[in-house]
């Protein structure tokens, strides 16, 4: 009986990896992806809070290891804004790409929504230094389909721990 229980465990692994993830040239995949990068790349990276306003939902919550619970859009701009964007170090994301992962999720075979998940480590720059990487963070994000526009819902980020080379 145990062995049967492993195995079909570990075939339902197997076919949810294979199955479920998207394939990294589709549709899903790569919409996810540059949401991604806008939110990162050119909103966190850069601080403008314009990419948060329109990517993020009013029904926002996000979820931090080290740093607690936002509970609204508002406080998540506002902590953007008025912290790291006034930080005296400039910080950067990046993701690790091989790491991620997009899962869709679908009521009644419609899609309305995906789970994101993967790596990414963070950059800091200091006045007349060169940029140093600090940190490496797991990370899951819900994005729903709100009227027809991807809007990043639930963010975790967990696991941080010091960059090791």
């Amino acid at each position: 009986m145990m062995k049967k229980t492993g195995f079909l465990l570990l075939l339902f692994c197997l076919t949810t990896t294979l199955f479920g993830q998207e394939q990294h040239h589709s549709e899903l995949y790569r919409a996810i992806r540059e949401k991604d990068s806008l939110l990162f790349n050119v909103g966190f990276n850069t601080c403008d809070i314009r990419q948060f306003e329109n990517l993020i939902s009013d029904h926002f919550e996000f979820y931090h290891d080290l740093g607690g619970i936002t509970k609204s859009k508002a406080e998540f701009i506002s902590g953007i804004q008025n912290g790291l964007c006034q930080s005296e170090y400039k910080s950067r994301r990046a993701l690790i790409r091989e790491s991620l992962q997009v899962y869709p999720l679908k009521q009644n075979g419609v899609l309305y929504g995906a789970i994101q998940t993967g790596k990414h480590q963070f950059y800091e720059t200091r006045k007349n230094k060169p940029e140093y990487p600090t940190s490496i963070a797991q990370f899951t994000h819900v994005w729903l389909l709100e009227n027809g526009v991807w809007k990043f819902s639930r963010g975790l980020s967990y696991d941080h721990q010091p960059y090791k080379p």
